[in-house]
């Protein structure tokens, strides 16, 4: 880590927020197979538990929208605890539930924590970041998710055997404890350098760069380079500051958003969070029998969804974005695509005296269709996972990075509660076509990266000006970006042989 020490804590310490909705969801998709909480809940059905899932989302929806305001105003650092503190109000409210309304209020509650955090923390990660592994400690976000759903599966996986309601208050109520962590550890963290900046404060910016890259030296050449640089990014972006919302769809800053706004949309329309959500279900229809059976097979699935993700946090600053989201969404496709050949041509649809579905899955197929939603789910995490947080939080100046990244995220978390208020009724009537329609969506997302998404790895965010004022078919602007590229390198070494 050498350098990089601080920055490398700050980014993990922060990315306990991603751990909340990791937890939430892990949670969510156990307890929905739990007998106690069907009895309590008078067994919602299929339209009754997308109300309950989505109701989160539907939170996170407008807490993201809010977070680009507070974030600016009150500085990241600040809003990231205030979240805290809403979610855990919310994931009290839940524990204490005495019938469905309390609980879908206090899911709300909770999403509203849960949208801050999911906008703030990778705003955050990537301006205590330099260039070379932003987008490794950004990625530290999705790991996050990926520790929640697995530490919340095993949980889940050891309340289920308690006989009482306990079995389902227990693990929301633990969701306090790691918001309770964030809030504490977010009071030693430093102030975001660029907002510092952006409030001229410069003498608390200067201090917080030697603190993240030298150690505390103030006279550190690269600390002082670095806070020119901000100083002057900062300046050039005052002289074209977005007062309002409505600014960022003018020129030229409407072609980011879009990308933004769509590549959070395509990381929902993976389809991961009907897995995440539903797996328990998807494993039971395809023939998982047992009282236990689906719950071990879900936390399998979180095992190794966490250590997917490893690669991409190891090597996603090598790979590149463009290539490696692509070859995800290559993967999902391909998944998915056999998944639905498979489902369709041998499925003999019945109904469960409980009125749960079953597809009557020869017993070669069941362990086929298990396969490969473990092997979409390696697909995802070592792509979309990590890139469609990453993507949207380096691309923008300075000056609107909150506010634009507010809608990016404000996409993701309307693309989740739509598909989690959807997804438990076309799970039951139309089985197989669901995996189909996100098969298509897949196979048209690798065209849509390779035209339309210019590459940013290595980039300081200072440089995505250069990047984003090109052609918008990204395939086509490579040249101009080399040619940039070759300038700045052989600018660099006129410098040097001049001193």
């Amino acid at each position: 880590m050498g350098r990089n020490a601080q920055a490398y804590f700050v980014g993990g310490v922060s990315a306990l927020g991603g751990f909340l909705f990791g937890f939430d969801t892990g949670l969510m998709s156990s307890i929905l197979e739990m007998d106690y909480w069907k009895a309590y809940f008078h067994d919602p059905g299929s339209v009754g538990v997308g109300v309950i899932v989505s109701l989160l989302t539907a939170g996170c929806f407008v807490g993201s929208l809010c977070a680009g305001y507070l974030a600016d105003k009150f500085s990241r650092k600040r809003t990231i605890m205030v979240a805290c503190v809403v979610f855990s109000l919310g994931a009290a409210i839940q524990c204490g539930a005495r019938n469905r309304a309390m609980l879908i209020v206090g899911r709300f509650i909770a999403g509203l924590g849960v949208g801050v955090l999911s906008m703030t923390v990778p705003v955050y990660q990537s301006e205590i970041s330099p260039p070379h592994i932003r987008g490794r400690l950004v990625s530290l976000q999705q790991w996050a998710i990926t520790w929640g759903l697995l530490v919340a599966f095993w949980i889940d996986y050891g309340c289920h055997f308690i006989k009482s309601d306990a079995s389902w208050r227990i693990p929301i109520g633990l969701q306090i404890v790691p918001a309770i962590i964030l809030f504490i550890s977010m009071l030693f963290l430093p102030f975001s350098p660029r907002w510092l900046i952006d409030h001229d404060r410069f003498d608390e910016a200067q201090k917080v760069l030697a603190r993240l890259r030298a150690g505390g030296d103030l006279n550190d050449s690269e600390v002082i380079q670095e806070l020119d640089d901000i100083k002057e990014a900062v300046r050039v972006e005052r002289e074209t500051a977005v007062r309002s919302y409505m600014e960022l769809l003018r020129f030229p800053i409407r072609r980011r958003i879009i990308l933004g706004v769509v590549i959070q949309a395509l990381q929902q329309l993976t389809g991961i969070n009907v897995i995440m959500y539903f797996a328990p279900s998807l494993f039971k229809q395809s023939g998982l029998t047992g009282p236990n059976a689906s719950l071990l097979a879900q936390g399998v699935n979180g095992v190794i969804n966490m250590l997917a993700t490893i690669p991409a946090i190891l090597f996603i600053d090598r790979w590149g974005r463009r290539w490696t989201v692509m070859a995800g969404s290559l993967g999902c496709a391909i998944t998915y695509f056999v998944q639905a050949v498979a489902t369709g041509a041998t499925q003999h649809k019945t109904t469960d005296p409980d009125g749960s579905l079953n597809l009557n899955l020869p017993k070669g197929v069941s362990y086929l269709v298990i396969v490969m939603v473990y092997l979409f789910v390696i697909s995802f995490a070592m792509s979309w996972g990590p890139i469609g947080w990453i993507y949207p939080s380096e691309i923008f100046p300075m000056h609107i990075r909150s506010k634009a990244n507010s809608i990016t995220t404000a996409s993701n978390w309307l693309f989740n509660f739509v598909i989690g208020l959807v997804a438990p009724i076309l799970m039951k009537r139309i089985t197989w076509g669901l995996d189909l329609i996100f098969a298509i969506i897949m196979f048209a997302a690798v065209a849509i990266i390779y035209l339309f998404y210019p590459e940013t790895k290595n980039r300081s965010l200072e440089d995505m000006e250069v990047i984003f004022t090109g052609s918008v078919w990204a395939h086509r602007d490579q040249k101009r970006i080399a040619e940039y590229d070759n300038a700045n390198v052989h600018g660099e070494i006129n410098k040097e042989a001049s001193v």
